[in-house]
């Protein structure tokens, strides 16, 4: 599984830094450690998985600890996107033992909410049971969190959607919604609009009766969001849509619904899910 480098990002190293600031305050001190452990107290500790998980952020939580203190040995020893047992020890970690101790939370943060993304999204890649369709996260995510949250779900077999508002044009229904009330038109001219306003950028609108997605369809969108429509209605659509544009179909699906939806001939499910209601896998540190 290739997976991107999530440091292509810049705001990655800059949000790592922000975590620890945030936790160490505008003294920049562990008031616990500096008590308590020896300026040359040396250990090591194993990061370790406590329950069975999809693996995601573990170059993430060694530049945790890297950040704290460069001279920290820290080695990955289990590959992001590996699906691990309890018990799996994901990262040791080598050197002053008040750096260890201090940069410890901030890593499991990072790493326990990142697992539990990548876990949620290959519970619904399972589910799905359909290698030609694609499991899509949305911009349903943490607040500056995103580039962590969207790497999870590659690492768990789902796709990235596009990242923000930027880089595709997504019509909806709140947008159609005001373009109706402006313009007196439909979905098919706010189409051909964005098309020309932006003809480099894929576009992509949501329809939820047969009728809107007759009136895209004449003006060639690259994709059609279908939202909340059944599984007799979404392969009608996809049969419609067949050789003018791919298909994604969205609207309250779960792992017991994801499996019929796949089954109706789309080319990608959008899950919100995966994002904003993944939880936390529980992993600690262990000074050994």
């Amino acid at each position: 599984m290739g997976l991107p480098d999530i440091f292509e990002r810049p705001e990655v190293r800059t949000s790592i830094q922000l975590a620890l600031r945030e936790d160490l305050g505008e003294s920049g001190v562990d008031v616990t450690s500096e008590s308590t452990i020896a300026p040359e107290a040396y250990a090591e500790a194993h990061m370790v998985a406590r329950e069975a998980c999809v693996l995601a952020g573990t170059a993430v939580a060694k530049e945790v600890f890297k950040q704290l203190n460069g001279l920290l040995d820290v080695t990955i020893c289990v590959a992001d996107g590996t699906a691990v047992e309890a018990g799996t020890t994901v990262l040791i970690i080598r050197g002053s033992a008040k750096s260890i101790l201090t940069a410890e939370r901030t890593a499991l943060n990072f790493i326990q909410r990142m697992c539990g993304v990548a876990t949620i999204t290959a519970a619904y890649v399972k589910a799905a049971d359909n290698p030609n369709v694609d499991i899509l996260c949305t911009r349903k995510t943490t607040p500056l969190l995103r580039p962590f949250e969207k790497y999870s779900v590659r690492c768990g077999g789902g796709v990235n959607h596009r990242y923000g508002l930027f880089d595709a044009v997504l019509i909806k229904d709140n947008h159609l919604a005001s373009w109706g009330r402006e313009h007196g038109t439909g979905v098919g001219e706010a189409v051909a609009i964005a098309r020309a306003k932006y003809p480099d950028l894929k576009i992509e609108v949501e329809v939820d009766t047969m009728e809107q997605l007759k009136e895209a369809l004449e003006t060639g969108p690259d994709w059609v969001l279908l939202d909340n429509m059944s599984p007799d209605l979404l392969r009608e659509c996809v049969a419609l849509c067949k050789g003018i544009c791919r298909t994604e179909a969205s609207g309250g699906i779960n792992l017991n619904t994801i499996r019929a939806v796949a089954q109706t001939g789309v080319d990608a499910i959008s899950v919100g899910a995966l994002t904003h209601s993944a939880p936390s896998i529980d992993l600690a540190l262990d000074f050994v």
